[in-house]
């Protein structure tokens, strides 16, 4: 995964995250709820990404040479 895509993928994922706070409405129980899926979710997809995490949910550390 090149790492301009998952630079741009985050400041894009801020930036609605920001505006959908900013500009909707809604209770801040909810508000807190979507940050904390929306982090969970974009953390995993980094995992995913960089290859610690794969589709059958086992964790591989990456080797460093």
């Amino acid at each position: 995964m090149p790492l301009i895509n998952v630079v741009i993928t985050l400041i894009v994922v801020g930036v609605v995250l920001w505006l959908i706070n900013t500009y909707i409405p809604m209770q801040a129980t909810i508000k807190k709820i979507l940050n904390i899926v929306v982090v969970i979710v974009v953390i995993l997809w980094l995992l995913y990404g960089f290859g610690v995490l794969n589709n059958s949910g086992d964790i591989h550390m990456p080797v460093v040479k």
